[in-house]
């Protein structure tokens, strides 16, 4: 079949189906461009919350369509490929973390949104890289000891901006990890007149040097706000299909040809498809973990 077939069916289906496609900013741009809403995780997961939609299709990976569950119970939520997943999100489980939490009892766990619902009904505040900031900062006021986990980076940028010292998980998004400060300096030598942009998963030394941080909607908000033409983008080349979509008198250079998610481009359009025309890969999770997880979550949602 070709592209556009499959976006004829996959039209009448969501219609039929009274279905809500999701999809990640990092997904190809296929996917992006048949999808009713194209974003971060969090958000689309309150998207979906909000609509009257039966079954949500989450093309992303495992934790956000899990997320997408946890804040709406009631429906169905099918993730395209059953295999995507975050190698970040598996750097801890919940044995492990509860494992700390009983050795650290007066310990507050903030834990970041790439994470499973196990590991989210063990927290006791969620974050996500647009809000994190602004969530430790709250607690760290209050004198209280936090454990972040488990993006030790993202972690390391708070404590540098504001002077925090917060206990560490030693996890990390290796996508964003494996940049490094002479990427950044070859970049900028190459397109002088181009503004370098950073997600906050990124090493503090890159971070450092770029001219805006922010979470994956703040730098695709960002560059079209911008009067600049030019943008060195330090995140996962799949956000550059929106940022181009939205301003095509813009270029956009990836700070390296590395800045691909594996796990994200798993999901191709012929598994949107299927999924969503036998309504397969369905999310289950249990009455106990989908209340324990929400509370990590409304949390946030509370102090944002």
């Amino acid at each position: 079949m070709t592209k556009e077939e499959m976006y004829e069916d996959i039209r009448k289906w969501k219609k039929e189906k009274n279905a809500v496609i999701l999809a990640h900013y990092y997904q190809t741009g296929d996917i992006q461009d048949i999808a009713d809403y194209v974003g971060d995780s969090l958000a689309l997961s309150q998207i979906a919350a909000k609509t009257d939609a039966k079954i949500i299709v989450f093309c992303g990976v495992h934790f956000m369509a899990e997320t997408a569950k946890i804040l709406s119970p009631d429906k169905k939520v099918l993730l395209p490929n059953i295999k995507a997943g975050c190698v970040m999100a598996d750097m801890i489980d919940e044995i492990r973390l509860q494992k700390y939490k009983d050795e650290h009892p007066d310990i507050l766990v903030m834990v970041y949104v790439n994470s499973t619902a196990k590991v989210k009904a063990l927290a006791d505040v969620c974050v996500t890289s647009s809000n994190a900031l602004n969530i430790i900062d709250h607690y760290a006021k209050t004198g209280k000891k936090i454990l972040y986990c488990p993006d030790q980076n993202l972690a390391k940028y708070a404590m540098k901006l504001n002077g925090y010292n917060l206990e560490l998980w030693p996890g990390f998004c290796r996508i964003h990890h494996n940049l490094d400060k002479g990427m950044v300096l070859r970049a900028k030598e190459k397109h002088p007149n181009a503004e370098f942009i950073a997600h906050p998963e990124c090493r503090l030394e890159v971070l450092e040097l770029a001219d805006y941080v922010g979470s994956t909607k703040a730098l695709v908000n960002y560059v079209s706000k911008s009067d600049k033409k030019e943008f060195i983008i330090g995140t996962e080349e799949g956000v550059i299909h929106g940022m181009e979509k939205a301003n095509p008198d813009k270029k956009f250079y990836p700070l390296s040809k590395t800045l691909i998610c594996g796990q994200m481009k798993m999901t191709k359009l012929v598994d949107l498809y299927n999924c969503l025309k036998d309504e397969t890969n369905e999310i289950i999770l249990s009455d106990e973990i989908i209340t324990k997880a929400r509370v990590c979550l409304d949390r946030m949602l509370e102090l944002s």
